[in-house]
């Protein structure tokens, strides 16, 4: 009696809940989660495989050239809040660059890359500025070579230090700091030079 019920009950099912319940559809199901199971999200690897050799120190040196005034300017404000104006910081304003970066302080001098990213006033007590940018080089072995900068720039001090994140080309895998000391400001148009002392390390 239990037997004839059963073989009535299945006889209900769908083709496809058939196949569903059948025995090598479900030992490749199982096979599918086994796999699964398998695939790590991480792996180590070893530096080789990536070219990766002995760790380096290298210390850059170069001037930055902030223009913001005159036909070409380098640096322009993209944004600002209801404050800024008024505000004794700048509080808000968010500054766009493209600023040349030369062997010495006289912008004729031999370029060696580009600064692009930006810089926005942070601090409501003191002009302190939030540094996104990348440090874009096209002289020598460094053509094409990336570093990245993240940190904060207190403007009015005499040496500012701000942490290098990261880098592309040569720079992959670098980390370091570099540090800025004003070398010129012109306070009525805002121009400013920059002397750059940048210590990394790369492989």
């Amino acid at each position: 009696m239990v037997e004839t019920n059963t073989r009535k009950t299945s006889s209900h099912f769908s083709p496809m809940a058939k196949f569903l319940i059948s025995t090598p559809f479900t030992l490749f199901l199982f096979s599918l989660l086994l796999t699964g199971e398998s695939q790590n999200f991480s792996r180590n690897l070893p530096r080789k495989s990536l070219g990766l050799k002995k760790e380096k120190l290298s210390h850059l040196h170069f001037y930055f050239h902030d223009i913001l005034s005159g036909r070409n300017p380098t640096a322009v404000r993209v944004a600002s809040a209801a404050m800024t104006n008024s505000s004794l910081t700048l509080f808000g304003a968010v500054v766009m660059m493209d600023d040349p970066l030369t062997v010495g302080p006289d912008l004729k001098s031999k370029q060696v890359g580009r600064a692009q990213g930006i810089y926005a006033s942070a601090s409501l007590n003191e002009l302190g500025f939030l540094m996104v940018l990348n440090y874009d080089f096209t002289e020598g072995k460094y053509n094409g070579s990336t570093l990245s900068i993240l940190g904060r720039n207190s403007v009015l001090s005499e040496v500012r230090e701000m942490p290098v994140v990261g880098g592309s080309g040569l720079f992959r895998f670098a980390r370091g700091y570099a540090q800025a000391k004003t070398h010129t400001v012109d306070f009525k148009t805002g121009d400013a030079v920059v002397e750059y002392n940048v210590y990394v390390f790369h492989y």
